[in-house]
Order: structure tokens, then C-alpha cells, then sequence
């Protein structure tokens, strides 16, 4: 009986560990340092504050580039208009780009991810690509799903 029961303890012990091996090939960190965001860490839901502006609020929903995997595309809504978003998160730097009409860049929202934030804020600087008008956002993602 207890050698059974060795050798079933031994079984699960070998489980979990491939488990978690294989866990760790695809699953994000819970609480990922900057460096180790990944493109799956900015899927969901996220809300963007402007600093030093009185323009409202705006919303990004952004989930998995279906054909660049390590990319994110979405949406933006901000007063009442709505833009495609692109981009991707490389070494804790954030690059989106945005079109409202779906053909040309219209806007570039630069950020880094924030440290000690498990990459729940992101800060940096948006900019208008016509105008060249710059404003610094904060984002923050939205509970929910992620």
C-alpha cells in the first residue's frame, strides 16, 4: 500500500510540474514587470485620462492581431467617434497606431508600461498625425476580463 502510494505521489508530483512547464510556455505573468509584457497582457478593456486637458475620456478594447500574434489590434472610442488601433508592446515600450478611416495613420499613442503596476498603467504621449498636436495620457486597464 505504501509503495502504491509512493508511486501515485511521485505521478502527480511529475504532472504538476509538466503542468507548470507548460503553463509558463504560454501563460502570461500575473503580475508581469515591464520588461515581460507581451501582447496578451493589453487584451481587454482599457481607459485612457488625458493630463493637463479637459478633452474626455476615451476608450480602448483591444484584443489578438489575427494575423501578427505578438500584435494587438482594436478600438478606440473618444467623443463619440471611433478609430482602429494597431499595435504592439515590446520591453515595456507601448506602440499603437490609430486610423479613423481604417487606410492611414491618423494618430501614434507612444507609452511605457508602469513600474510596480503588474502592467495595469501604462503613461505616455499622444500624438495627432495631421497636426503634430501632442497630449500625455495615462492608461489604465478596466476590470473585467483579460
Amino acid at each position: 500500500m505504501r509503495a502504491a502510494l509512493k508511486s501515485c505521489l511521485a505521478c502527480f508530483t511529475w504532472l504538476l510540474a509538466g503542468l507548470a512547464q507548460g503553463q509558463g510556455a504560454d501563460a502570461a505573468p500575473a503580475c508581469p514587470a515591464p520588461y515581460e509584457m507581451r501582447a496578451l497582457n493589453l487584451y481587454g478593456a482599457w481607459r485612457a485620462q488625458w493630463q493637463n486637458s479637459d478633452a474626455p475620456a476615451a476608450t480602448l478594447q483591444l484584443e489578438r492581431h489575427p494575423e501578427l500574434g505578438d500584435s494587438v489590434r482594436g478600438r478606440v472610442e473618444r467623443d463619440g467617434i471611433t478609430a482602429l488601433l494597431a499595435g504592439d508592446v515590446n520591453d515595456g515600450d507601448l506602440t499603437l497606431e490609430e486610423s479613423r478611416d481604417g487606410k492611414r495613420i491618423s494618430a501614434n499613442w507612444i507609452g511605457r508600461v508602469v513600474d510596480g503596476s503588474c502592467g495595469k498603467e501604462i503613461r505616455g504621449i499622444w500624438t495627432d498625425a495631421d497636426t503634430d498636436a501632442k497630449r500625455d495620457f495615462v492608461l489604465r486597464r478596466q476590470s473585467g476580463w483579460q
